[in-house]
């Protein structure tokens, strides 16, 4: 996908997903964004730490960036402090550094200035639900930790799920212009229009509370969205619920969101490594169910694997 982590609904894209859903306080949501995070913490791992390059264990730290700007719930934003980065991304990268045992410096940016920071080495690693395209595999490495994957989000009790394109067929759908989503939506509605079944109706919202004002009332069916965003707002709402799940990919490829390094600088092997650690002894687990997203979890890491095609 092309972009992740910004604020408005409609910037999801097709090789990173990011969307935004409003950060609500712990006492109103039951989920934490207090600056005092109380975060999963592993112990270092020895063998992956020794797969380290000589000058970055040294060194001591683990440089971060974090391509989510003003922010994405839950994926990465500002805690109630507004200064200090919490998410899921930035829980993932507190766990690879603390096997690895380094300190992480989280550095926030902007998506197109994190890839401007690895390709000049002023961050060792994105962590910011980056993932594996063939076409990004030719200038980094990869080492996956979670699913890429995309959700219809609808209101609580229904008995209407989403499992092929024919399930759309009739309904009114928000969905973020220029998305890999709605892309989806309008392939659907094409073989669905061939089939001779109606077409869905597909709206869009600058904002996502206009999007979640429209689903209460009534005015859409549903939102088609990046599945970490839909699964917190799910969690802390307590109105809607997930009607479908799909590969961001595609029907033919699982995507994957990976960390991501400059191709050949050493280190992916050590974050494959530091991940599998911390997958073997649960703390991994914890970080996704912290962030209702356990259904993303991968049963290993891998480096490099198949990406979502070059498509021109």
């Amino acid at each position: 996908m092309k972009r992740l982590l910004v604020l408005s609904l409609a910037l999801l894209t097709l090789a990173g997903c990011g969307a935004q859903a409003t950060a609500s306080s712990s006492t109103d949501t039951g989920v934490n964004t207090s600056a005092q995070q109380d975060r999963v913490t592993t112990t270092k791992n020895d063998a992956a730490a020794a797969l380290l390059p000589a000058g970055i264990r040294d060194r001591g730290t683990l440089v971060v960036g974090a391509g989510f700007g003003s922010g994405s719930v839950p994926l990465g934003f500002y805690a109630d402090d507004n200064k200090t980065p919490i998410g899921l991304e930035v829980d993932i990268a507190y766990l690879v550094a603390g096997a690895l045992g380094l300190k992480p410096e989280i550095e926030v940016t902007s998506w197109e200035n994190l890839f401007v920071g690895l390709d000049s080495a002023k961050y060792d690693v994105g962590f910011s639900n980056i993932t594996v395209t063939e076409k990004r595999k030719q200038k980094y490495d990869f080492a996956t930790y979670r699913k890429d994957d995309i959700a219809f989000e609808a209101k609580k009790g229904g008995t209407w799920r989403v499992s092929s394109g024919k399930d759309i067929a009739g309904k009114t759908i928000a969905v973020g212009s220029g998305t890999n989503q709605e892309k989806i939506l309008v392939d659907w509605n094409e073989a669905n229009v061939k089939a001779g079944l109606p077409a869905a109706t597909i709206k869009y919202f600058q904002k996502n509370t206009d999007t979640y004002l429209a689903l209460s009332s009534g005015r859409i069916d549903a939102y088609f969205g990046p599945n970490p965003s839909v699964a917190y707002h799910v969690k802390t709402s307590g109105e809607t619920e997930t009607i479908g799940k799909f590969s961001g990919a595609g029907p033919k490829l699982q995507g994957l969101i990976a960390a991501t390094t400059k191709k050949d600088d050493g280190l992916v092997k050590a974050f494959q490594a530091a991940l599998n650690a911390v997958i073997a002894d649960g703390s991994y687990a914890k970080v996704l169910a912290r962030w209702n997203v356990s259904n993303e979890a991968v049963q290993t890491s891998e480096i490099n694997p198949p990406g979502l095609p070059i498509t021109s």
